[in-house]
């Protein structure tokens, strides 16, 4: 999922003890929400799905919101702000995801969406102009990609079916996250809530509509179990997953918090196989080595050398 980070030098002193278990819940969450779209869009049509989504968790943060005094600000400049970043962060990304799992295992989507710190890197690139990129962080690049190509392009030889489109779909998805990642860097003046919930809500404002006139879910009859899907979606892979992760940024600083992105990937693909019955090819998981290492050359902070002391 990616989303709204703050700077790192806001970070406070973090409890270990307490953050970095916090972390692998925060991996878990967000790994558990392919399984939870899966199950979700057996029944469910995708637009209804992340409609759903987006409004219960947006409420349940307005909830949280209201609990610790934090106000949605009230410029009309601001929400169109939030707007936008509700289809680079939830409209698009979400809706495509949820498609694609029609055909795509939920293991193979959340492999091909942990590579979005690899295109937060070509777009900071291209955008600000800065110094040469390290060696490092290209190796990431070319490793990362060649992941991404080991996952989807022996679909190419197959023809261009539904299963390579839908992982196109989910690919495509991961660079709306990643352009929402860069944008949402114009919201440091506000609390890191008021954009979550604000982005959800003007996200839910847009999928409603469009549900009610392509997909008339007044007429599905969904299964207990995509409810329930649907329910553990918005509660926990959403709202919750975005209250420990605000929590994270704070503590930990944004560069710590970024750990997620490759802990989910082993975490989504697990409950995959062992909830879904889902099956990796030997491409696919070496695919899925390629991004983590990728993922990892690319968000790990470089070691400081340590100054040497000649006193002996």
């Amino acid at each position: 999922m990616t989303g709204i980070t703050t700077q790192d030098a806001s970070a406070r002193e973090p409890s270990l003890g307490i953050e970095l278990p916090l972390l692998v819940v925060l991996a878990t969450l967000w790994g558990g929400s392919y399984t939870f779209i899966k199950l979700g869009v057996a029944t469910i049509p995708p637009v209804t799905l992340i409609a759903g989504r987006t409004l219960i968790a947006g409420l349940l943060l307005l909830v949280v919101m209201a609990g610790r005094g934090i106000h949605l600000p009230k410029n009309a400049a601001t929400w169109r702000r939030f707007l936008f970043q509700a289809c680079l962060n939830s409209v698009i990304p979400w809706t495509l995801i949820a498609w694609a799992e029609r055909s795509v295992d939920a293991g193979l989507a959340t492999i091909l969406n942990s590579t979005s710190p690899i295109f937060t890197f070509f777009l900071t690139l291209a955008m600000a102009h800065q110094d040469a990129p390290s060696w490092r962080k290209l190796f990431g690049v070319v490793v990362g990609m060649a992941g991404i190509c080991l996952i989807i392009g022996v679909q190419v030889f197959h023809g261009l079916g539904e299963q390579l489109v839908a992982q196109i779909a989910i690919v495509t998805a991961t660079a709306c996250y990643a352009g929402g990642a860069v944008f949402s860097r114009g919201f440091k003046e506000l609390h890191p809530m008021a954009p979550a919930a604000g982005s959800l809500l003007c996200g839910a404002a847009i999928l409603l509509p469009i549900s009610v006139i392509i997909e008339r879910p007044w007429t599905l009859t969904p299964s207990t179990t995509s409810v329930l899907a649907l329910l553990g979606l918005a509660v926990f892979s959403t709202a919750i997953a975005f209250v420990i992760y605000f929590r994270l940024i704070q503590t930990l600083g944004s560069v710590g918090t970024t750990a997620q992105a490759y802990l989910r990937v082993p975490i989504g693909v697990a409950f995959g196989v062992l909830l879904l019955g889902e099956r990796l090819s030997p491409t696919a998981w070496i695919g899925l080595a390629s991004v983590v290492v990728g993922v990892a050359a690319m968000t790990i902070p470089p070691r400081k050398p340590t100054a040497f002391n000649g006193s002996g």
